[in-house]
């Protein structure tokens, strides 16, 4: 048996994650509410955004990207590199 992690498969979206609301395991990405398992979820965490109860802390700076200005152009640069 052999276990699905992404280490394994770098370009392979991991097939079961928490939703981000209710925290049921599922693969949620597979359907049409990824990451949410359904509208329902979907909805809440908007609403959240909407109310400011999340929220991004700070407003992002040019100092915030230096150390990301190297990196090549490209797509998937935020999967993580295997050794």
């Amino acid at each position: 048996m052999t276990s699905n992690t992404l280490s394994e498969k770098p370009n392979k979206v991991p097939t079961a994650i928490k939703c981000p609301v209710c925290r049921q395991t599922g693969d949620w990405f597979a359907g049409q509410y990824g990451p949410f398992c359904s509208r329902r979820c979907r909805l809440i965490d908007l609403g959240k955004w909407f109310s400011e109860e999340q929220k991004i802390s700070e407003p992002l700076r040019p100092e915030h990207l230096e150390k990301y200005a190297s990196l090549p152009p490209g797509r998937n640069l935020d999967v993580p590199e295997t050794d």
